[in-house]
């Protein structure tokens, strides 16, 4: 038998640390490679860690609150000798139990470290509301900061987590209750504290804060430049008219927008592939993957960019289910960590704000991005073999962001270009397939 240490794995792009919600497993207990073991919290999601292997969870190296850092141990898993590689050996004269000692140390060390530079995260003590010790996670506490829930509803919420927890659910459950009902009187948590009477401050939650850091950064590393197009939707819009009652009756889903959309950027990509690319120093890296990003406004304000892997691999059902089901999952807080990552571009449908048009930041480390506008009924002049005529057409402005210093105005204005292409000459005897 021989002792390994499993660690904090990668959760994904950008994320370097996770907070330790509960244990799922307890010393002693014999797990399997891949059963979930432990529940954490990142910025964004709630997710459950797998064991890196099977044998028998001998000692937990991280508690309940604990800040970890990627790559940090977690555990000790006794496994058999030829399943993996032996814990380094324990000093001469120093028992396991102080070794585990100084471990714990020496991450009570690092969490002090973190909170002091971090003053925004808390650990479970610092959490606790209306109830000694009681662990929010970031991701309750960003809703109930966004939602100005105050400290005694919180405390009254039961929670269905591990120790009575209170999860996202609870919480996004409370929030929708909360919507009918009357709330009881008691403290509020302010959204906005005023300071002269004039100007109301508001804390940025987390997620706003990573938004801004990121959006600065982009607009920092790669010099952004935008071309338009405006595209006749006429045709894709009236087929969609005709076939969705009948779409939703075969497949179960609805069919907005968006899939169509992504659907056309994916073709353009497949044309263009030096759009799909990022950029490592002096190096470009071509990607061979077409996984699409897709903005997602959070029912916080927020915004959260699930992705779509292996895009050009789905027919048009299998876009339309990965879209609503990214959607949905998105603004209820169910998204995995895999889910957000490894985007090669991204596409943004501001139209469903009623948005003309957009300059959108690109996601790092992409170099272009897409937004579609509103469509419109606009006069049009209609090209005939018999003449020109006014019409009547819906229509939409395409805007394109690229990083100029390896996207040229020729290859962003070409690409943007035949998404367009691809949409105005979309195939009004379309099969639904």
């Amino acid at each position: 038998m021989a002792l390994v240490d499993m660690v904090m794995p990668k959760m994904g792009e950008s994320i370097i640390e996770c907070t330790v919600i509960s244990w799922l497993k307890q010393p002693g207990d014999r797990i399997e490679a891949d059963d979930s073991i432990l529940e954490v919290a990142t910025d964004k999601v709630d997710t459950e860690v797998p064991a890196s292997h099977t044998g028998i969870l001998k000692e937990v190296l991280v508690h309940d609150g604990d800040v970890v850092a990627i790559g940090s141990p977690v555990a000790r898993i006794e496994v058999e000798q030829e399943e993996g590689v032996a814990a380094e050996p324990l000093p001469p004269g120093e028992t396991e139990e102080q070794d585990v000692a100084s471990v714990a140390a020496k991450l009570e060390a690092e969490l002090s470290q973190f909170s002091s530079r971090n003053p925004e995260i808390r650990t479970d003590a610092e959490t606790a509301v209306g109830e000694p010790n009681r662990f929010y996670s970031p991701l309750v506490m960003s809703i109930v900061k966004a939602e100005g829930i105050s400290q005694q509803e919180l405390a009254s919420i039961t929670g269905t987590g591990a120790e009575n927890r209170v999860t996202k659910n609870d919480i996004l459950a409370y929030v929708e209750k909360r919507k009918t009902e009357p709330v009881s009187p008691g403290p509020a948590l302010p959204k906005a504290v005023s300071v002269n009477g004039q100007n109301d401050i508001i804390q940025m939650d987390r997620m706003r804060k990573m938004i801004a850091e990121r959006m600065v950064e982009s607009k920092r590393i790669a010099p952004h430049v935008s071309s338009f197009v405006e595209t006749d939707m006429t045709v894709l819009v009236q087929w969609r008219e005709r076939n969705k009652k009948e779409f939703q009756q075969q497949y179960g889903e609805n069919i907005t927008f968006t899939p169509l959309l992504i659907e056309a950027v994916v073709k353009a990509i497949r044309d263009f592939p030096m759009i799909n690319i990022s950029v490592d120093g002096d190096q470009i890296i071509v990607k061979k993957a077409i996984n699409i990003g897709m903005a997602v406004a959070l029912p916080s304000g927020n915004l959260i960019v699930p992705v779509i892997h292996n895009a050009d691999q789905y027919n048009l059902v299998g876009l339309t289910r990965k879209v609503n089901d990214l959607s949905r999952r998105a603004r209820e807080n169910k998204l995995t960590a895999d889910d957000l990552a490894n985007g090669t571009y991204t596409v943004s449908n501001i139209g469903t704000f009623g948005n003309l048009m957009g300059t959108p930041i690109i996601v790092q480390p992409q170099v272009a991005i897409m937004a579609f506008g509103t469509i419109e009924k606009k006069p049009a002049v209609i090209e005939t073999p018999q003449g020109d005529l006014i019409g009547i057409r819906q229509k939409m402005f395409i805007s394109h962001s690229y990083d100029h210093r390896v996207v040229d105005g020729s290859l962003g204005g070409q690409f943007v270009k035949r998404v367009s292409d691809y949409l105005e000459r979309f195939d009004s005897d379309r099969k639904i397939v």
